[in-house]
């Protein structure tokens, strides 16, 4: 066993030294994207009075007649001071008043660079065009050795010895302690509290980033893998000439869903027009649904829930929310925060063990 444990702890600091300022720069990365969201809609400081009824995606749009290329959707919140979304495809948004239609421009571009700058660090170690995925593939070899960091680092977490003392050095910061036995404690202390978050974020980013871990979930799932390959890019289209069954079609959704928090239109759009309704924050997809309406009867043709997704598309879908901890809502976006926090530390900590033992010792030998 001495033996065992001796192993994986040189194999836990030689890959912890070669995967070190990659799990790092995500780990960075992963901290100032934890609340995103919240910190881009305080910087487009949209403040929207309401007057009257607000109006429906065929003003909005009709307004778009004379636009080069229309959105590729048309989002709609329930909160009154919100916007509407024109989407254009994942590279632009522009915002309008929902009561006016007036545009209020394309929010704070600069917050907004800075994230997608950041984003493309998270992702693809910076790169641009076809060098992604070479980026994407050195991302996912340092994801899978911090699953291998953080699987070992458990192992060797356990003590040899369960008393009082040594079960409280290694779960509890004692601020009293400085040089080596600082870094210990503190890597002990954060890896044991952000060991189960650290492994959701990084077992479901090997899923993100590895296609073959994907096709493992669906398999593990007892469903067939979807077949990848590259995205097409949507056809240029221009918007019909009537608009007419639009905004009854909008308000069939809104009534046959009362608790809806977003609508989003999906363009385009011919004899029937596509809703994504959400009755709750972004990373519950388990309350979305697609509904597809005739615009000729305002009938609803076809509804689709997460419920008549397949086991494996369900797990795939949670996994994307679970990787950011939107899954849990602002306290799970909390959690995955401090949890990329203490990875940073760990790595610093480890960083700062690993120098202490190899030139540390050579300078008092000399």
């Amino acid at each position: 066993m001495k033996l065992v444990r001796k192993t994986i702890f040189w194999l836990h600091l030689g890959i912890g030294l070669l995967a070190g300022v990659l799990v790092l720069m995500m780990s960075v990365t992963g901290v100032l994207m934890a609340f995103e969201r919240q910190i881009v809609e305080k910087a487009d400081g949209f403040h929207i009075t309401a007057t009257g009824n607000p109006l429906g995606p065929e003003a909005h749009l009709d307004g778009l007649r004379t636009a080069k290329q229309p959105p590729s959707s048309l989002g709609f919140e329930r909160d009154a001071t919100r916007p509407v979304v024109y989407q254009f495809g994942k590279e632009k948004a522009v915002f309008s008043d929902p009561y006016t239609g007036k545009s209020l421009g394309n929010g704070n571009t600069a917050v907004r660079g800075f994230f997608k700058f950041i984003l493309s660090w998270h992702r693809w170690l910076g790169r641009e065009g076809a060098s992604q995925a070479t980026g994407k593939a050195i991302i996912g070899i340092g994801n899978l050795m911090f699953l291998f960091l953080l699987v070992t680092g458990v192992f060797l977490w356990f003590p040899k010895r369960w008393t009082r003392s040594g079960v409280k050095a290694i779960t509890l910061l004692q601020k009293r302690l400085k040089g080596r036995a600082r870094d210990w404690n503190w890597h002990n202390v954060f890896g044991f509290w952000a060991a189960i978050p650290l492994l959701v974020i990084v077992i479901s980013g090997t899923v993100i980033s590895q296609p073959w871990a994907t096709t493992l979930v669906f398999h593990l799932a007892g469903e067939t893998p979807p077949v990848q390959g590259e995205r097409k890019k949507p056809a240029p289209f221009t918007l019909p000439e009537s608009l007419a069954g639009l905004d009854a079609a909008f308000a069939t959704v809104k009534s046959s869903n009362p608790d809806w928090q977003s609508i989003q239109l999906q363009l385009p759009f011919a004899k029937t027009a596509t809703f994504i309704v959400a009755d709750s924050h972004r990373g519950r997809p388990d309350l979305r649904r697609t509904i597809t309406v005739d615009l000729a009867t305002s009938g609803i043709v076809k509804s689709e829930g997460f419920d008549d997704l397949g086991p494996g598309r369900q797990t795939r879908t949670w996994i994307r929310w679970l990787h950011t901890g939107e899954a849990g809502g602002l306290p799970g976006q909390t959690i995955a925060g401090l949890a990329a926090t203490a990875s940073a530390v760990l790595v610093w900590t480890g960083f700062a063990l690993s120098f202490r033992r190899f030139f540390k010792k050579r300078r008092a030998a000399a």
